[in-house]
């Protein structure tokens, strides 16, 4: 109990001393083993990370004599003193074609100071020093492959990591130990002034100083007693409460090696080990991420979990591990069977931590943030494959069979109950829902295949959508979104295409065309035009009730809503009722992006907030106009994020009933000023793209019906797995789709019913022609949307400063 109640105060944030670890380590191994266990858990949860990477040994010579090591060799004994950067970026481009995300740089400590080949070479190269050639080489790995540079490169300057920092994401240095002892003559570290602990303190410390997210840690077994290890623990632990720049400590158990001074010392017991990362953990309570290397223990991998680790380190699947060459890397399918067999989920993550990533703008450089973002999902972990929303590329090999095929056995009980909860009706904690969105492996697949079944109780087997045409009658836009592609302002330039503003009478022969091809709705949106006031908006929908009486006008975004009503100064709910009377239908619930001011003030800081954007759509609601919803994602966000939108929405939905469906809009970045210059990710990984769809029909039930996925967005075979996670409808035809395709989409503008018809049919499910509100298609427009005739050509007007809406009408007759 004593244990128990110890692991509490810890993981609630207790700084235990020298004397009370120094008791916990005598402690029973058991209880001790669960004390750590509870206080992982309460940090990391149900989660065992590794990275996947390679190994650049760039020089193999080093001033130091370490009796353990067999990664020194003289000159004499290797071919050349330093890989070329041609070999290095070879072994980085095979690298990045197995998936890896990191580029370890491990090499030997100042060798020009001891050996003249050294001092040679890089001489010859044009370079003064080791620490300047390995700058330039990983600089040159960041910018040609994309790998994220982990720099160990032992002691160094203030300088020298100063100079590191521009082309690394982490680095790292481990301390070994804190004890001046196992520097005299006859112990391990005697004649490597490296190794003195001062020094390497010293390097930890300046990088601390500079904002490097840093690696470190301790050997096990070198000689040191229980009391040492423990010293050094501690010493690590007073540096990063001083800087907060340790990312994770490595526990690493020491292996005797033949041909070394060492080759006859004692290994650490398994016990043994276990116990000192058990206290370790304790020390550093459940924010630090304890490591454990699983090439050097791998016949006790579950046990290692069960002392208290949360990350399993570098593992390749190209390069061995050059420090311990008879520890093979296990394959990472083993790595995640153990870490299940533990109880755990593995995650891919980056180099860099979480953490640090969320605060990039401290710890990371702005040269490298845009190589660490490009590799980075909504959690800042790594990005499981290379597929982007709007793209060709295909999802991901076997994509489906990952959300759909799974055991329950590996199942986490959270997840389950977090399901339960929701597919009856409760409303879920913010918590839940970003645990959901989580999900790996047997937890993804489950949630999906909940998600789908809650789809087939609610909806059935029909899936829908409805023909419609998308017009969007000015690109002009004052906002400066940062994501945005379309908007052609002074923010813009740069970006595809000529200003346009479209007459009315353009407007009108757009939406008879559509009449004319089957379409029940037109879809109305454009950017906000200063020359636009309330009655453009007024004018826009008679125009089109004028043109085609029985086309339901579906219009307006909540900006453009509250726009109107600003300029003629007229209240929301009375600007929206004159809309109504002139025959409006419905509002498009976009503008949304993500509903959580945290965000906004990144993405769209001159743009309504979360509070009014809300407004409007209560608003909207009060006055009987129904609303879709829609979430934009993959930018710069995180999960949680998308959990309070969700429960936002589902708020709302509770208040007034008046939303018809929820639209997830993943992130389409190709285009987009944000990602071009470097300020986001990619868009939304395809786990998340599904998830996003299959967490909503779980948080959103029983209030939001109707779950939609956009083919502009997630392509044929993406719309067919999203089916089977949650979706029931395709949305619209569309008909000149130009928002998703400006921001670099390839999907085409238009894709009619016998398209969605042949995927819905290809994914087992009856075919539904719908309407704006849900109800069945006219037949009439049903016959007509089937063999419609090519759209002529558009006539996009260039723009032209227009004094009022009553020139803007003359204009659009003349």
């Amino acid at each position: 109990m004593r244990l128990k109640s110890i692991a509490v105060s810890v993981a609630q944030g207790e700084r235990l001393a020298l004397g009370q670890l120094t008791e916990l380590a005598r402690a029973d191994i058991g209880d001790l083993l669960e004390a750590a266990s509870y206080v992982r858990d309460a940090g990391f949860g149900e989660f065992t990370t590794y990275s996947r990477k390679i190994f650049i040994p760039l020089t193999e010579l080093c001033r130091d004599v370490c009796h353990y090591c067999t990664f020194a060799k003289a000159p004499r004994q290797i071919a050349h003193p330093f890989m070329s950067v041609e070999a290095v970026l070879d072994l980085a481009q095979r690298g990045k074609a197995a998936g890896c995300n990191e580029a370890l740089f491990t090499l030997g400590e100042k060798p020009e100071l001891r050996y003249r080949a050294a001092r040679e070479w890089l001489d010859q190269a044009g370079f003064s020093s080791t620490i300047e050639y390995l700058a330039h080489v990983a600089g040159r790995v960041l910018k040609e492959t994309g790998l994220l540079p982990h720099i160990n490169a032992g002691t160094m300057t203030h300088d020298e990591l100063k100079l590191l920092r521009q082309v690394s994401a982490s680095m790292g240095i481990m301390l070994e130990t804190a004890s001046d002892r196992l520097s005299r003559r006859g112990m391990v570290h005697f004649g490597s002034p490296d190794k003195v602990p001062a020094a390497r303190l010293g390097t930890i410390r300046a990088a601390g100083q500079l904002n490097i997210p840093v690696t470190s840690g301790i050997l096990v077994g070198i000689g040191e007693t229980m009391t040492e290890r423990l010293e050094s623990i501690l010493a690590l632990r007073q540096l990063h409460e001083e800087h907060g720049h340790l990312q994770e400590v490595i526990v690493q158990n020491f292996r005797a090696k033949p041909g070394t001074r060492m080759e006859t010392h004692g290994e650490p017991t398994a016990e043994d080990f276990c116990r000192t990362i058990a206290v370790a953990r304790l020390a550093f309570g459940p924010a630090m991420s304890i490591q454990a290397p699983p090439n050097l223990s791998p016949d006790i991998l579950p046990r290692l979990v069960a002392a208290g680790i949360n990350d399993w380190g570098g593992v390749s699947p190209v390069t061995r591990d050059h420090v311990n060459p008879e520890a093979p890397w296990p394959h990472i399918e083993e790595l995640a069977h153990q870490t299940t067999a533990a109880g755990k989920v593995l995650a891919q993550r980056l180099t860099v931590y979480p953490a640090y990533i969320s605060e990039r703008e401290k710890w990371i450089d702005s040269a490298v943030a845009p190589y660490v973002l490009r590799m980075a999902d909504a959690q800042w972990l790594a990005r499981e494959c290379n597929w982007q929303a709007g793209s060709a590329a295909l999802p991901m090999q076997s994509g489906e069979n990952i959300f759909v095929h799974g055991s329950d056995k590996g199942v986490s009980a959270q997840v389950r109950s977090i399901v339960t909860r929701g597919r009856n009706g409760e409303r879920l904690s913010v918590e839940d829902i970003t645990r959901l969105f989580a999900s790996r492996g047997d937890d993804l697949s489950f949630v999906c295949r909940a998600a789908d079944e809650l789809r087939r109780e609610v909806n059935g087997n029909t899936v829908s959508y409805v023909v419609t045409r998308n017009i969007n009658y000015t690109n002009i836009c004052t906002y400066g979104c940062k994501f945005c592609a379309f908007s052609k302002g002074k923010t813009h330039e740069d970006l595809r295409g000529k200003p346009y503003d479209l007459t009315l009478e353009e407007v009108q022969r757009r939406a008879r065309e559509a009449w004319s091809r089957g379409a029940t709705e037109v879809c109305l949106q454009g950017g906000i035009n200063p020359d636009y006031t309330g009655e453009t908006y007024l004018d826009i929908c008679r125009a089109v009730r004028e043109a085609c009486p029985d086309m339901h006008i579906h219009a307006f975004s909540p900006l453009e809503v509250t726009q109107g009503a600003k300029t003629l100064g007229l209240p929301l709910r009375d600007f929206l009722r004159r809309l109504k009377e002139a025959g409006l239908g419905t509002l498009p619930g976009t503008a949304a992006e993500i509903l959580d001011d945290e965000v906004r003030a990144i993405l769209c800081p001159d743009k309504l907030t979360t509070d009014e954007w809300l407004s409007v759509l209560e608003t909207a609601h009060a006055v009987g106009l129904r609303t879709t919803s829609t979430i934009m994602y993959g930018h710069v966000e995180r999960t949680e994020h998308w959990a309070r939108h969700l429960l936002r929405l589902r708020d709302l939905q509770e208040r007034t009933g008046g939303i018809t469906e929820f639209v997830p809009l993943p992130f389409v970045a190709q285009e987009a000023p944000i990602y071009l210059r470097g300020g986001a990710r990619p868009g939304p990984t395809f786990r998340e793209a599904i998830l996003m769809h299959a967490v909503a029909r779980i948080a959103l039930h029983p209030l939001v019906p109707n779950i939609q996925a956009s083919w502009v967005k997630l392509g044929p075979l993406g719309v067919k797995i999203a089916l089977n996670a949650g979706a029931n409808d395709l949305g619209g035809t569309l008909m000149n789709e130009s928002i998703t395709r400006a921001a670099g989409a390839v999907h085409g503008q238009e894709a009619p019913p016998e398209t969605l018809e042949e995927w819905i049919v290809q994914a087992g499910r009856q075919v539904r022609q719908r309407t704006t509100t849900y109800g069945d298609a006219p037949i009439q427009q049903r016959r007509a949307s089937f063999g419609a005739a090519p759209l002529d050509p558009l006539i996009n007007t260039p723009f032209r400063k227009v004094a009022t809406s009553t020139s803007r009408r003359a204009a659009a007759l003349q």
